[in-house]
Parts: C-alpha cells; structure tokens; sequence
C-alpha cells in the first residue's frame, strides 16, 4: 500500500497506482490487468473491485453482499421506500465544525457549508455499503480484468461488467463510471428544477424518460457489435412552452459515433444535433448543464488528462432513498439548496481522479476533480473550476438502493449548485410522481433515432 501526504491528508493508494499515476492521462493503450490481479477479485477485493475490508477505525464495514432485500409492499414501477427510514444521524457537519472533518469533505462542499453557514449542513449516518449487482454482471467483470483495454478514450474487449476493476489510469476509472451498472432497460417520469440565487424555483422541463443500457443485455453480446452502450429518449410535457418537445440518442465506446436529436415543437421538426458532448448546453436541461455535466460527469474526455489522486475516504451522499419519500417537491427544496434533512451523507472510500484541459483544448472548466464510489462506480461528487482558478461548481448525485436490480444507483438524479452566481439545479426530481423507476423490456435501437422522433412529432 502506497501513500500521498498532503498538508491535511492523506490519500491511500492501491498497488500498481503509483505507475499509472506517472502517465495519469488515457492516453496509453493500457491491457488488461494479470491473470494473478484479476483473481483478487475473488478473495481481497469484492467482484466490482472495491476493498472488500472495512477500515481499521470500524467506521467502514466490510462489504458483505450488498443489500438485496426486498422493500415490503414494493412493486416494479411504484414509488420507492427508504429501507433505513428508522436510522438516525451519527453526527453533523456545519459551518462552525467544518475544520474538524475538512479532510473528509470535497471543496464544494466545504464551500456550500461556508456560503450558506445558516441552513446548509451535511447529516452523517452509519455507513452501509449497500451496492450489488447479479452474478452475471460478477462474472463479466471478472473477465473484463484480463481482457478490457483502452484504445485512446475508447473501451475496447469489454461488456456487460465494470471494464476496469481494478483500474490503473483516471480515464479507466472514468469508464468505469460512464459503463457502471444501473440495469439494462427502464422508464421513469421526471422533473427538473432551476432554482435562481434569490430563492426561486422555475421548472425547467417535465415528463417520462425512457433508458436502456444495451452493454448490460443479459446473454446479448452478440447484439451489442455497434457499441452504442448507452440510449435516452425524453419527452416533455411541461412547461407549456416546452410540451412536446423531445430529445433523443445514444452514446457510443467510439464517441466519434454518438448521436443526439432533438424535436422542437415551433419548428415542428427533428434536428440532429451538432456537437452533443462537452460543456455545449444540453436541450434535456432546457439548456441549463452542460452535456458532460450529465450524471456528474457524462461523455468524451478527449479534452483533458485524466489522473488518478488517489483513494480516500470522504463524506459523499449515499443511500438517498429518504430524498425521494416524500410527497411533495417543496419539502425537499430549500431556497438555495436541497433540505438537509432529506439528505443521507455516508463516509465511503472513492477514486479520486483529476481532469486537467490539455493544451490548445477549449473548455469553460479547465479543471475539475471527481470523487467515484469504489463499490458502485457512481460518480457522487464533482467539483469544478473556471478559467479564473475560481471554483465555480460543484455537483452531485444522490444513489438511491434498489435491491430489485439490485443496485445502488442514481437514477438520473443528479445536480449542481453554482457557487458563484448563487443558483442551482436538479434533475430527476420524482417527490410528486407515482414512477420512480419501472423496469421494462428491452426497446427497439430504431426507436433511439432522429427517424423515430420525426415520425412521432405531432405537434
């Protein structure tokens, strides 16, 4: 075991990193890891790649399966239950014992504790390592070890697991996020918010989403030859101006391949969409994020070096099924950021890994740094810096634990607070719809298409 000593931390690293921090970006066309590696997937680390050990301290517990009990009363589609409802806050961090825990919290969040010293804190619980996947998905990463590689940015000799369990470069762990399992194919009804600086809530967009992940089809390999390993299609029915619209694409190992379109209702026309990836405003927010801000962090990273910090562990929020009881929107929005009192935070160890602009490259974030969930590969936090060196903002998405899948996932809840304009947004917001996740067949790849869209623009 290696180790980074900082001014207030320290950052513990696996074997093998110190090698892969030396060249840090993706650029390299790394092989899969030995046969002898692979295996500690089977006895040290759990089958996702997670140290499958608890700390020294007790304050991480050993994984022991991940958490696949049914939720009583629960049905496919339905909303969902908080397993942990009983459980109380160990502890909380506010502006006034911030300093106590600095070394556990991201910038951004030290920044929202400081910017908002009133209302804004972050509630501790027990941590519960709830992440799991089925045995197929177990048995697909165990072969992905050996035989995934990186060809440039693209993934290449993997399928239907996490490619890089057991990762040596930023970019192999950014895949692994981009690739992490969240289920094969389902809809759910959605709602996305801007709230402004001064406390204001404008929806954004309102209506049903339709996913499907063809690089986790159960037995379908053969079926995934194009390598479009990610599909959306959104349509939108409030606000009024907005009803009708839809977006619609598919994300590709080549990111050369992706496609998006959208249909706008004023042009009564379905338009492909140029440049959809990076910090372009993507239409699904109403403009509002970037492409890449999607899920934390979404799309190409050909703009930047990707390296991997270390690993350490760090207050993320976890297990969020609580954000999502209760019935109401109001409840869990407070004027400048969502109530802490529906929020779960956990201390979990994560990858972190550092985006830094390559040279002659344009972004209006230069820099960013991603803290990836070692036993789920979720992306949690992300904190992101302007051409300033100002931290600009930080995001965040909310893993919910489905054991039906089972998984812990967000499913498309995710956000940002600006920390210098004082706004923030969220999306996926489901207090006030009835779907929250159904599960559903596998969708024609046709109806991911421009050709689709049009075909179906009515108004």
């Amino acid at each position: 075991m290696h180790h980074i000593h900082t001014k207030k931390t320290t950052l513990r690293l696996m074997p093998g990193l110190c090698l892969a921090m030396a060249f840090g970006a993706y650029g390299l066309a790394y092989a899969g890891v030995t046969a002898d590696e692979a295996a500690q997937l089977k006895t040290t680390l759990t089958p996702m790649g997670a140290e499958r050990a608890g700390n020294k301290e007790g304050t991480i517990p050993a994984w022991t399966g991940g958490y696949t009990t049914p939720v009583p009363g629960f049905k496919n589609g339905g909303r969902r239950g908080d397993p942990f409802a009983s459980d109380k806050p160990l502890f909380q961090i506010t502006a006034k014992n911030m300093d106590q825990h600095a070394d556990k919290l991201t910038d951004g969040t030290k920044a929202l504790l400081k910017k908002y010293p009133n209302s804004y804190r972050v509630d501790v619980y027990t941590t519960r390592r709830t992440a799991a996947a089925p045995q197929w998905v177990y048995d697909n990463t165990f072969k992905n070890a050996t035989n995934a590689k990186l060809d440039g940015e693209m993934v290449t000799g993997a399928y239907g697991g996490i490619p890089f369990p057991i990762p040596k470069s930023g970019w192999e762990v950014m895949s692994n996020h981009l690739l992490h399992w969240r289920g094969e194919a389902w809809q759910q009804d959605f709602r996305q918010f801007l709230t402004t600086s001064d406390g204001k809530r404008v929806l954004s967009s309102e209506g049903q989403g339709t996913y499907q992940m063809p690089y986790y089809f159960k037995d379908g390999a053969d079926k995934f030859k194009n390598n479009n390993y990610w599909m959306l299609r959104l349509v939108t029915a409030a606000p009024a101006i907005r009803a009708g619209e839809a977006i619609t694409g598919s994300e590709n190992l080549d990111p050369d391949k992706s496609q998006a379109w959208v249909y706008l209702t004023g042009q009564r026309r379905t338009r492909k969409l140029p440049n959809a990836c990076c910090d372009t405003p993507t239409p699904a927010s109403a403009g509002v994020m970037s492409f890449d801000e999607i899920d934390v962090w979404g799309g190409r990273g050909d703009r930047f070096d990707w390296k991997i910090v270390g690993k350490k562990e760090m207050y993320i929020p976890y297990n969020a099924n609580g954000l999502y009881t209760p019935k109401s929107d109001a409840e869990v929005f407070g004027p400048n950021h969502l109530n802490p009192d529906h929020v779960r935070w956990e201390l979990h160890r994560v990858w972190v890994v550092e985006a830094t602009l390559k040279q002659g490259k344009r972004h209006q974030a230069p820099r960013s740094r991603y803290y990836v969930d070692e036993d789920s590969w979720v992306a949690v936090l992300g904190d992101r810096w302007d051409a300033k060196g100002q931290l600009w903002k930080t995001l965040w998405s909310h893993p919910v634990v489905m054991p039906d899948l089972p998984a812990t996932t967000p499913p498309q809840q995710f956000g940002f607070n600006d920390l210098i304009s004082g706004a923030w947004y969220m999306s996926g917001v489901v207090n006030e719809k009835n779907t929250h996740y159904r599960i559903i067949g596998r969708q024609p790849e046709a109806s991911f298409t421009g050709d689709a869209l049009a075909g179906e623009g009515v108004r």
